[in-house]
């Protein structure tokens, strides 16, 4: 295999500024991340995508559009953000209060998912990607990307935990030799402040 899947995390939201959980809470971009996510489209403009792969969720579909992504879009249910149950729109802070030692990467969330759900769903669109005849592109969400490019490594779930995903960022996974690698983490050129 030789082509690579890039992967997209959307451009910030009001709720990724206050450090918020937000799962499946369908919130758009600020206008900061409208602005940074249009300042992808060159970069990704020099890419051949055989397929573009994105979360229903509108702060990702935005994200792709803005991107100049936006008319081959696929919408993948697998790449729908971690389902935070009970600590959906609350921060880890927040969480903290009433339990000091959780861990979202080995504890899950009270009334939705835990890592291994969220690896079970990424599985299906590693294979996808795949399977494509050349690179292909996910826009999602942080923390279902992380558990992605840790599936893609073949490394169990919650080993996502130790890769910090910037909103609005640019990675790249791929192959050397027969081996999956990552190319290319946490790009955030272009972003604001950066």
């Amino acid at each position: 295999m030789s082509h690579e899947l890039w992967l997209v995390r959307h451009a910030e939201t009001e709720w990724s500024v206050a450090r918020k959980h937000t799962g499946r809470t369908d919130i758009p971009l600020t206008e900061a991340g409208r602005t940074h996510a249009r300042t992808l489209a060159p970069v990704l403009a020099e890419q051949d995508f055989a397929l573009v792969l994105c979360s229903p969720l509108r702060r990702a579909r935005e994200t792709a559009e803005l991107a100049g992504l936006g008319p081959r879009v696929a919408l993948r249910d697998g790449l729908l953000e971690y389902d935070y149950g009970a600590y959906e729109g609350i921060t880890t802070d927040e969480i903290r209060r009433e339990r000091p030692d959780w861990l979202l990467w080995r504890d899950g969330v009270p009334d939705g998912e835990s890592p291994d759900d969220v690896g079970a769903r990424v599985d299906t669109v590693i294979a996808e990607a795949r399977a494509a005849d050349g690179n292909v592109v996910c826009v999602a969400h942080g923390h279902v990307l992380r558990v992605l490019a840790a599936r893609w490594l073949g490394e169990p779930a919650a080993f996502g935990g130790k890769l910090a995903l910037s909103t609005g960022a640019v990675c790249v996974l791929g192959w050397e030799r027969e081996m999956p690698v990552m190319w290319r983490w946490n790009d955030v050129a272009g972003a604001p402040g950066a």
